[in-house]
């Protein structure tokens, strides 16, 4: 901008005013944010303040002599739109009212070559309404860019001058009144409250409606055209959709009642129609007629009608989109099953022995030997690998359960028999781990009952003939299961109602009642692998217990099935499964929620066992249909990923008996192998 303008640099003429020679060298073809906020701006001042601005644009004239000093002539065209004069040679008009003419349009590439040479080509923008470039002031540019970072425009502005409090005066001495505060301030109003009550009552009566919506009072107002076309209404109506017929084809020559010769079909042609099929056949062959009055009636018309009435009756009245659906895509997605090996596959060997059904078998913690109870009254200890029975006892009573101590050092058997629960030698291992057995399993004399905890329903007893101890309690037990450290186990007896489950520590020949509040008869109990916490299950809920906590409920997990069989904790202790009497399996997540995150139908009778293996991502489900299943079950470290649930294998090979079929299922501790005990007094390994 010269300095021979004597223009203040906030005035409109300083903005624009630049030198004819920066003009005529460079043209901005560059069009950013700055020059589109400036133009807008620079508008609304054209369209606003034309008199004042005409004004100092006279004096500005009036004050210089020079001819370089003169202001180009500005548009006065106001708030008419620029797209008016777009096919015009000017662009509005001037003060003295003539035409402002349009410059010409310059290449592309001279202006981007001459604005690259102009310095000063970035502080200019395009005037669209008096088609010229303007430069920019320096204090114009301060004060847009105040504007981008929010601020006021003027930089004398204080955004956060001291507040002023026009009641405040120094020379007071008393408040405008000294009376106190009234109590009706600080409780609320009677008067108010009996309106409202009046107001809820009125509302109930349906004396006062509440106001309808606009759109609610527009459905009401409006008519539905009964007879007319909605088809291209974009709303939802109430109504049924409306559906129109399909246009018939226009007639052409053939409909004729005289076409011309080549329109008519020959003899042949007509007896080659007969020959085709109905769907084929033209629906219409012309014939000729010598007038209008010769055309006899149509042979169908009643029956047409007739068929049309009949689509229009039966036709569906409300348009269904049908979803294309792809079958295949509704099937989850499952890994290949060869990618989830090893698993049980086959029968590889069986042990065959017992007299009658086989009801529990326990493996050995090294997986050297199985234990197996039956209904004869027999305990047998077979070699796994050999299949050879290396030592059998004769309890007399049929045997219920049979769990082996998973402590190593300790070769001892927990037997279910009746009221009893006999703790066995079994004479497996080295003359330490025989020792240290023995040393379990003799019973001095019975403990006094000196804490009030200890069960009198429940004694210690020697056991002579067959080397163990026996505790007899005062109910049938059904269930045995021994804490992972071997110095604990538990017992169930479902008929003692409130002092059903027994605890029983070892070492100091101790038993303990836990006398829960369960609800119902008691099925099994088990021990958490890793944690204090204690399993309880009856015929629809299992209930998880903290025994440090002197057991404190800590979760109660509902299965939602008819009655629970059996019930088995994952590894990792987060997960269980649990079997039913109705054949179906819960997967539980125990830190997802109390409910079952998956349940599968899988057998068609009764699931008597469910188990998990130890190492591997396997667990199984036997039943009394004579099948035994292998499903994949991998957990993940990711509390958002789901358990991955395949079933692998279905496994067969009992037959049944007395209408029971497999009676449990235990997994091999270090391998994937299978073993079940049959009501056919068979025990099968299976192997992958």
């Amino acid at each position: 901008m010269s300095d021979s303008e004597g223009y203040d640099s906030d005035d409109y003429p300083s903005i624009r005013g630049s030198d004819s020679e920066d003009e005529e060298s460079g043209s901005s073809g560059n069009e950013d944010v700055l020059n589109t906020s400036n133009n807008d701006h620079l508008a609304n001042d054209h369209g606003n303040d034309d008199e004042s601005d005409s004004s100092e644009l006279h004096e500005g004239v009036e004050e210089s002599d020079s001819s370089e000093d003169e202001v180009v002539p500005r548009n006065t065209v106001g708030d008419v739109p620029l797209e008016w004069y777009r096919d015009e040679k000017h662009i509005g008009y001037d003060i003295t009212g003539k035409k402002i003419k349009k410059k010409e349009k310059e290449d592309k590439l001279q202006s981007f070559l001459a604005s690259a040479d102009d310095s000063k080509n970035w502080r200019k923008i395009y005037d669209e309404y008096n088609d010229e470039d303007v430069e920019l002031t320096k204090e114009d540019i301060k004060s847009i860019s105040r504007l981008l970072e929010g601020k006021a425009p003027h930089r004398d502005f204080d955004p956060y001058a001291p507040y002023v409090d026009w009641f405040k005066w120094d020379d007071s001495k008393h408040p405008l009144s000294n009376a106190p505060e009234p109590k009706r301030r600080f409780i609320p109003s009677k008067s108010e409250s009996k309106l409202v009550n009046k107001i809820k009552l009125a509302i109930r009566k349906g004396l006062i409606k509440p106001k309808k919506s606009k759109e609610e009072e527009e459905e009401e107002e409006s008519v539905y055209p009964l007879w007319g076309d909605d088809s291209n209404s974009m709303g939802k109506n109430d109504h049924l959709s409306y559906i129109p017929a399909p246009k018939p084809k226009l007639p052409g020559h053939e409909e004729s009642f005289n076409p011309s010769l080549e329109y008519i079909p020959t003899q042949e042609e007509i007896n080659s129609y007969q020959l085709m099929y109905e769907e084929d056949r033209p629906k219409f062959i012309p014939k000729r007629f010598t007038s209008m009055r010769s055309i006899p009636a149509y042979e169908n018309a009643v029956k047409e009608c007739f068929e049309r009435c009949l689509d229009l009756y039966l036709c569906p009245r409300v348009r269904k989109k049908r979803l294309n659906i792809d079958p295949e895509s509704l099937k989850p997605k499952l890994p290949n099953r060869n990618d989830l090996k090893p698993y049980p596959v086959s029968c590889y060997l069986e042990y065959r022995g017992h007299g009658d059904a086989v009801t529990s078998i326990s493996v050995e913690a090294s997986g050297q030997w199985i234990a197996s109870g039956s209904l004869d009254g027999t305990v047998r200890i077979w070699e796994v690998e050999t299949g050879r029975c290396l030592k059998h006892w004769k309890i007399g009573e049929a045997v219920k359960y049979v769990s082996w101590n998973p402590n190593p050092e300790h070769s001892i058997l927990a037997v279910s028999a009746g009221q009893d629960v006999l703790l066995l030698n079994t004479g497996r291992g080295n003359e330490e781990v025989q020792k240290s057995t023995k040393e379990l399993l003799s019973v001095e004399m019975p403990m006094p009952d000196d804490s009030g905890k200890t069960a009198s329903s429940v004694s210690w007893l020697q056991d002579e003939e067959l080397e163990g101890i026996r505790l007899r309690h005062s109910k049938t037990v059904t269930s045995v299961e021994w804490h992972r450290k071997g110095d604990y186990l538990s017992t169930v007896m479902p008929a003692g109602e409130s002092r059903a489950i027994f605890i029983h520590k070892l070492s100091k020949k101790f038993t303990q009642t836990l006398s829960f509040k369960l609800q119902g008869p008691a099925v099994t109990s088990v021990f958490h692998p890793t944690r204090s916490f204690f399993f309880i299950s009856t015929k629809k809920i299992i209930r998880v217990y903290d025994l440090v906590k002197e057991g404190k409920l800590v979760k109660k997990l509902e299965t939602g099935l008819r009655e629970i069989s059996s019930i088995a904790v994952h590894p990792s202790g987060d997960h269980i499964i649990v079997g039913s009497g109705e054949g179906k399996l819960c997967w539980f997540d125990m830190d997802l929620s109390s409910k079952p995150y998956k349940t599968l139908k899988l057998h068609q009778k009764d699931i008597n066992n469910v188990s998990f293996h130890r190492s591997y991502p396997l667990f199984a489900t036997c039943s009394d249909d004579c099948t035994a299943y292998v499903f994949h079950g991998m957990v993940y470290s990711d509390l958002n990923q789901n358990p991955l649930i395949v079933p692998l294998e279905i496994l067969r090979g009992h037959s049944s008996t007395n209408g029971r079929g497999v009676m449990d299922c235990k997994f091999h501790p270090r391998q994937p192998w299978l073993f079940t005990a049959g009501a056919d007094s068979v025990v099968r390994l299976y192997c992958h």
